[in-house]
């Protein structure tokens, strides 16, 4: 099953609305290089895990 972060679930000062959504691997990689180059955090084994915890899974649109 496909996972998501969304930036709406963590408190950010630019309100950021960014959804990220794929294989955890690809979902965890996106969205720490996201949270250093835009929101100024280190990426790190650290942070790497607090994403993994905070994915949720897809919820799939019906056509």
């Amino acid at each position: 099953m496909r996972k998501v972060a969304d930036c709406r679930d963590y408190p950010s000062e630019m309100n950021c609305t960014l959804t990220i959504a794929g294989e955890e691997q690809e979902v965890v990689r996106a969205a720490a290089e996201h949270a250093a180059s835009v929101h100024g955090h280190t990426d790190s084994p650290e942070l790497r895990e607090e994403i993994r915890k905070g994915l949720k899974d897809e919820v799939p649109q019906h056509a």
